[in-house]
């Protein structure tokens, strides 16, 4: 303890209430201008060292999730895709369809925000305090497959289980070999009912069977996806071409066929 009997600083520090310890004269300071009591002191002692250890928990989080950009709900253009059910959205911020494993399906032709929105529900998720893992599907499909050469597929499904919300994002850009497509199985079979999966995707669920090259693998697999499951459809322009048209750089071209499930 130190000489002068000041021993505060150091137990903060022994109690790991290191970012308390740091601004501890600020808050002691600030408290004495609001005259507030013993009570209400220790009270915004503790919330200084709550708000600090949230906020690292959160940048851990996002950190562990390997997002590839940083997108919120609060900078999506709703005015610009009317076909989005913002309510709908809001009310999936909350995240009781993360804490119930459910699924959620974000669906719509490419360059309308899917990824944005992934990403900005995923941070919502962590806000709340669940853990997030986002892959690209091709990446993902990658791992698994590299993991059942090498004999380590457990491994990998294990680790690929460990989050409580999955993001599998670009679904349906490329067609997977059906060896890729028993492995998805897999990883959808070890965490149905267990942990949540989005998935963006620019195909309708009946052409899945196309992109995994397996009709019955496909139907088992949207059998576990839409026991418990949400869906947002997003019918709308890309915002690249949207804005290539402004520019008068691009003509516009007759609206493709509904992404809707059938």
């Amino acid at each position: 303890m130190s000489a002068d009997g000041d021993a505060l600083p150091e137990m903060l520090a022994r109690l790991k209430l290191t970012a308390l310890r740091d601004r501890l004269d600020g808050l002691l300071d600030e408290a004495a201008q609001g005259e507030l009591s013993l009570r209400e002191t220790l009270a915004l002692l503790c919330r200084a060292e709550v708000s600090h250890r949230e906020e690292r928990r959160i940048q851990m989080g996002t950190s562990l999730a390997k997002f590839p950009h940083q997108c919120t709900l609060e900078g999506f253009d709703f005015a610009a895709q009317p076909s989005l059910d913002a309510r709908q959205v809001r009310d999936l911020a909350a995240c009781r369809w993360v804490a119930n494993g459910d699924a959620l399906l974000i669906q719509g032709p490419p360059g309308v925000g899917k990824t944005h929105l992934a990403i900005a529900l995923g941070r919502e998720a962590i806000r709340h305090g669940h853990s997030v893992l986002f892959a690209p599907a091709t990446a993902l499909v990658t791992t698994l497959v590299g993991g059942h050469a090498e004999g380590k597929l457990e491994q990998r499904l294990a680790q690929l289980a460990k989050p409580k919300l999955l993001i599998v994002d670009e679904f349906g850009y490329l067609p997977f070999e059906p060896a890729a497509a028993h492995l998805l199985f897999q990883l959808v079979s070890r965490r149905y009912e267990r942990g949540s999966i989005l998935i963006t995707a620019n195909r309708a669920v009946g052409d899945w069977g196309t992109v995994l090259g397996d009709e019955v693998v496909a139907t088992a697999i949207l059998d576990r996806l839409m026991h418990h499951s949400h869906v947002l459809t997003i019918r709308g322009d890309s915002y690249r071409l949207r804005e290539k048209r402004r520019l008068g750089l691009f003509k516009a071209t007759p609206a493709p066929a509904s992404v809707g499930a059938s």
